[in-house]
């Protein structure tokens, strides 16, 4: 016979081997756990150390109760849960279906759908050989409900409701699994496990394929707003950010030598353009794993970063997490423990350029040795800012079944590399006296925001498809907790440099960085150039692409990036308060309709414009050829454009386009109306 107990400041169900408990976790917040094991374990995965609350609880015949602040939890004899808001309104309950009614707070007759022969539990621990499970858990759908957040899909869709997700790691796939509602309550799957999240019309699914507990948080709140800054108080916020970060960073695949960054560097200042940084992309190295410059194409890089801060630019260089056989590291890191495994074959994750093994960023001490060595041969000769490419990480194949970790299978943990790789060298940069840090990432989890992450979208096609699904993306980073975000503008790869097709890309996706929380250039531009040897000390030499800066593209290109530059660092005062925001308050810069306009029901339905901030109103254009688009504006104000027109709010216009234009609108009485438009 099943158990409702009350144990210390929270309740539990118990039955046969499974313990379900609710406890409060913060303030308007609950963690959820069950097991089968005897006991939970420590961890706690993306959640920080509870805030203490303390939550009221209540007993009646065959339930108990637990409130903290807007949010209730009450769970039945059956081990039934459901969540219900400040003013009593179902938030959320498990989706159960046995022959016997086990329906929660609903009427007699609402509870005939809990009646099934379907024997379906809400929660469901299926056992694997070797004692873990397979989990799943299941919520009942509400029709009207709208979802948001979950980290970076390729996908056009901002509300993900009928979105299948899958729960992993991918090149320009970022697994980050809080999801805000429409309904008012976020929800954390607190869950390194590979796995699915299905938002189906018929029920929610979440599922791990191999675990030994259930863990996910939930809050309440009225607005999204207040749903973030809950989950930046459980999960944490960015740091500081420094004050080059709103400036243009400049980057291509890629510099091959010391000499082409500093012509580049020299080249900006004397055509008088504003730049914050400078990027040095991959296999500036002699091999993968050895974490430091080739002597040979980089003789002198401490007077290489002092020449770029005497010139006010930043220096970016980027850290793969592969480790090539034939590197002098690799030995020693493999009899450490250091390494990913294999479970099966040859102890190979990825092929290019090399036979590499991903360091193991989830073993502390492997996060430690590979920061010291980047510690002895790039921070101490000033460089502070780190590219960690990789970091899903990429494998050849990804059969997640087959790698494992020190922390456990990949299939169990694997979603939190990403997040550990960014906290060493956040710890080690921290360690250092570092206080405005800032990993540019190409993966993050849940947490990743509070280690300085810089997400961006990986390896991104260079066409208007892939273009459009951008903007989703950025937007669901954002309700996902990673308010740093940025793209490849024009994609990562396909772009050709002397096709007209490609400049219109360009500028378009550069008109639209303008108004994200980082400007940065950077792709695998086409035609590609040969390296000038073919092997070094056996060692293959990595190609690079043609010329990526503003000026690569023809005088009349270049003058249209450039004004939108100008127009940049006339808003680097306003992008600069955002990122000051969301370091305190965990807000995106980057904001759909509804974020703040909830009341208006025409700004849950758009999804192809947005709020940068709330003064700014973006209406990228993301299909080729369009010289005009509709736009809706929302509010009971005016909006003004850039040429000074007027325009009323609640209503939807048509507006010109021209390549060399960007709709946008500011917000009536802002005074950014003085500082950017023409009248």
């Amino acid at each position: 016979m099943s158990e409702l107990l009350q144990h210390a400041n929270g309740i539990e169900w118990r039955f046969e081997r499974q313990i379900l408990r609710v406890e409060p976790w913060g303030k308007n917040s609950l963690r959820v756990r069950a097991t089968c094991s005897p006991a939970f374990g420590d961890r706690l995965h993306a959640l920080l150390p509870a805030e203490p609350v303390t939550a009221c609880i209540s007993t009646e015949a065959e339930t108990l109760t637990l409130r903290n602040g807007n949010i209730t939890a009450v769970l039945n004899l059956k081990g039934q849960l459901a969540f219900y808001n400040q003013h009593g309104e179902l938030l959320l309950e498990e989706m159960w279906r046995q022959r016997s009614t086990v329906g929660i707070g609903a009427s007699e007759k609402s509870q005939d759908k809990y009646v099934s022969a379907l024997k379906l539990d809400g929660r469901e621990f299926k056992p694997l050989p070797g004692g873990k499970y397979q989990l799943t858990v299941r919520f009942e759908a509400q029709a009207e409900e709208r979802i948001y957040g979950m980290g970076q899909y390729q996908q056009p869709w901002l509300d993900l409701k009928g979105c299948a997700l899958e729960l992993a790691q991918r090149n320009s796939q970022a697994s980050v699994p809080f999801m805000q509602s429409s309904l008012g309550y976020g929800l954390l799957w607190n869950n390194p496990a590979i796995g699915e999240a299905t938002f189906a019309k018929n029920h929610t699914e979440w599922r791990a394929q191999v675990t030994q507990e259930m863990d996910y948080w939930i809050t309440a709140a009225d607005t999204l707003p207040q749903i973030t800054r809950q989950y930046a108080r459980a999960t944490g916020t960015p740091p500081p950010a420094p004050a080059f970060i709103s400036g243009l960073w400049q980057c291509k695949l890629r510099y091959r030598n010391q000499q082409e960054v500093l012509e580049v560097a020299r080249e900006y200042r004397r055509r008088q353009l504003p730049l914050s940084v400078m990027v040095i992309d991959f296999f500036h190295w002699p091999n993968q794993g050895t974490w430091c410059f080739d002597p040979v194409d980089w003789p002198d890089p401490k007077a290489m970063v002092d020449e770029l801060k005497a010139m006010g630019i930043e220096l970016m260089v980027s850290v793969w997490p592969t480790v090539e056989a034939r590197s002098p590291l690799y030995p020693q890191m493999k009899a450490k423990g250091w390494l990913v495994t294999s479970d099966r074959g040859v102890q190979v994750n990825l092929d290019f350029m090399g036979n590499t093994t991903f360091f193991d960023a989830t073993h502390p001490e492997a996060r430690a040795f590979v920061w010291q060595t980047v510690k002895k041969n790039y921070y101490d000769l000033g460089i502070k800012l780190f590219w960690l490419d990789e970091a899903e990480p990429e494998y050849r194949a990804y059969d997640f079944d087959n790698y494992r970790y020190h922390t456990g299978p990949v299939l169990e943990v694997g979603n939190q590399y990403p997040r550990d790789f960014a906290q060493g060298f956040y710890d080690g940069l921290q360690a250092n006296g570092e206080t405005e840090i800032v990993n540019l990432v190409r993966c993050s989890w849940a947490g990743s925001q509070r280690f300085g992450v810089l997400a961006w979208s990986g390896d991104v096609h260079s066409s208007f498809h892939a273009f459009r699904n951008q903007l989703a993306a950025g937007l669901n980073m954002g309700m996902a907790g990673i308010p740093w975000w940025t793209t490849d503008i024009g994609g990562f790869q396909g772009g050709n440099i002397h096709d007209p097709a490609f400049h219109e890309l360009l500028i378009r996706w550069f008109q639209w960085a303008v108004f994200c929380p980082v400007l940065r250039m950077h792709g695998y531009r086409e035609p590609q150039i040969q390296p000038p040897e073919s092997y070094r000390n056996g060692i293959p030499q990595c190609n690079s692409g043609s010329p990526n800066e503003l000026w690569s593209y023809g005088a009349e290109n270049g003058a249209i990036m450039q004004h939108w530059l100008a127009i940049r660092e006339k808003l680097r005062p306003y992008i600069d308060a955002l990122f000051d925001h969301a370091h305190r308050h965990g807000e995106p810069l980057m904001r759909p309709l509804f974020w703040h306009y909830p009341d208006e029901p025409q700004s849950w339905q758009v999804e192809d414009q947005y709020l940068f901030g709330e003064e700014l109103l973006v209406a990228p254009v993301m299909h080729a050829g369009a010289r005009q688009r509709e736009v809706w504006l929302p509010g009971n104000h005016h909006w003004i454009a850039l040429d000074g027109e007027r325009y009323r709010g609640q209503q939807r216009v048509t507006v010109r386009a021209e390549l060399d234009s960007i709709p946008l609108f500011i917000r009536e009485g802002s005074e950014l109306v003085a500082r950017l438009t023409a009248g």
